[in-house]
């Protein structure tokens, strides 16, 4: 496996401290707080490891408080519910004896019933398309020092955008986005990790799509983006070590704040999940004081 994926593997095994308590560590991804699919991916796998056999399929989450990137985060899960088909956890995630995080997650016994899908947008493949490092090479002169390490640093996945990606002068555009998305290796098989490695990448672009339409310039450091909530719906078993679209649209953006929603679909056309995320979105006249 290569070393950046197993990286990530290790970032989401938590270490069990107490009974129903886990201690997680954190990762500098270029930015100014915990990456928010970091916190999310560990409170999923801290709330699985309470579960059993049992999978889950939706999670309602909060970001309350910027994680601090120098300290471990400690994940709490109160057993709330096992009834005879689904089970309830809560998830609070801790750093310096503060909640920076919470979450609910429910859990379903596998079984049968009906079925029917939404059509996968019609969008070209995977095959000829290039990873987001690579769609702009000229334009990284013109970006900070600090973007441009964020925008190439090493990645435990392959993205590429359907759209073009222009981060310089960027256009108007329709608040929508499809990009794919993989693993850059092959994963164990366990449902759970490849759920909790779904979850860490759904962070990824989906608030992005919510300032399409004005054509914010990023370089210019005087815009704000910041995760309030977060949820996720599983709907039918998945690898993210193969090719998933990722469809995702902002309806609404108003009040400092935006929305996205997301659907992710293997090639052959079946939708695996689902994720909504509203933000903090906000452009200054000019960089704010520090």
């Amino acid at each position: 496996m290569k070393p950046i994926l197993a990286d990530l593997l290790r970032l989401l095994e938590l270490e069990r401290i107490e009974d129903n308590i886990f201690r997680g560590a954190s990762v500098d991804l270029g930015g100014e707080r915990v990456f928010g699919g970091q916190v999310l991916g560990q409170a999923l796998t801290a709330a699985s490891y309470t579960a059993g056999a049992r999978e889950v399929h939706s999670l309602h989450a909060y970001f309350l408080l910027p994680g601090d990137m120098e300290a471990p985060i400690v994940y709490e899960v109160d057993v709330a519910r096992d009834g005879k088909s689904f089970s309830t956890r809560r998830v609070v995630a801790i750093q310096h004896g503060r909640p920076i995080f919470n979450m609910a997650a429910s859990f379903q016994s596998p079984e049968q019933g009906l079925d029917h899908q939404a059509a996968m947008p019609d969008v070209p493949g995977p095959e000829g398309l290039v990873d987001v490092r690579d769609a702009y090479p000229g334009d990284l002169e013109k970006v900070p020092e600090k973007m441009r390490r964020f925008l190439m640093r090493d990645r435990p996945f392959e993205l590429r955008s359907v759209e073009p990606v222009q981060i310089v002068s960027p256009p108007r555009a329709e608040p929508r986005r499809h990009c794919w998305i993989k693993t850059v290796d092959r994963l164990p098989d366990n449902p759970d990790l490849h759920r909790n490695v779904l979850a860490y990448m759904s962070d990824f672009q989906l608030m992005v799509t919510a300032t399409r339409p004005h054509g914010i310039h990023f370089t210019e450091s005087n815009v704000q983006l910041a995760s309030l909530d977060h949820a996720m719906w599983f709907h039918r078993p998945f690898r993210v070590d193969e090719w998933l679209l990722y469809a995702m649209e902002s309806p609404n953006a108003s009040g400092g704040r935006g929305f996205a929603l997301g659907r992710f679909f293997t090639q052959d056309g079946r939708p695996v999940a689902s994720t909504a995320q509203e933000g903090v979105v906000r452009v200054w006249s000019a960089p704010p004081r520090s």
